[in-house]
């Protein structure tokens, strides 16, 4: 599961505001603390999100402790993610892998948005059209 830590601190006006140390750009609040998760959850997912469409890196969560909050993304957005990594790590281009899977650009693009409910084959597809297998792993809850 993808989990980046946040840094939850009560504000001057009662509400909470919202960090995450692994995306200094990201700023927000919540009026308590399970609408300040939410609002972090969606911030970060836009942070990602943002970072993808101007083809800069994203960071790995950094480790975090027992006490510290934490918001996990979806195992579908973890999964686009770590497509988006390989195909930087391997420099290949939208184009490119729309061409070795014979589809067309706006279908790559579709792969990458994070707000899109792509099938897992589909990404599946993607990684082995770059040398690469989508491995998933069950393990008891945290």
């Amino acid at each position: 599961m993808l989990r980046y830590s946040i840094r939850l601190k009560k504000d001057d006006n009662g509400t909470l505001l919202v960090t995450a140390p692994d995306f200094p750009e990201i700023v927000t609040f919540g009026i308590d603390e399970a609408d300040a998760m939410i609002r972090a959850a969606d911030a970060i997912a836009s942070a990602i999100q943002g970072r993808i469409s101007d083809r800069e890196s994203v960071p790995a969560p950094s480790p975090f402790g027992r006490r510290q909050k934490c918001v996990s993304l979806s195992a579908l957005v973890w999964a686009k993610l770590e497509l988006y990594r390989v195909m930087l790590a391997t420099k290949t281009r939208k184009a490119d892998l729309a061409r070795r899977l014979g589809v067309h650009a706006p279908q790559i693009d579709r792969l990458l948005n994070l707000d899109h409910d792509s099938r897992l084959d589909q990404i599946e597809n993607a990684a082995r059209a770059m040398n690469r297998e989508l491995y998933i792993e069950m393990r008891p809850a945290a």
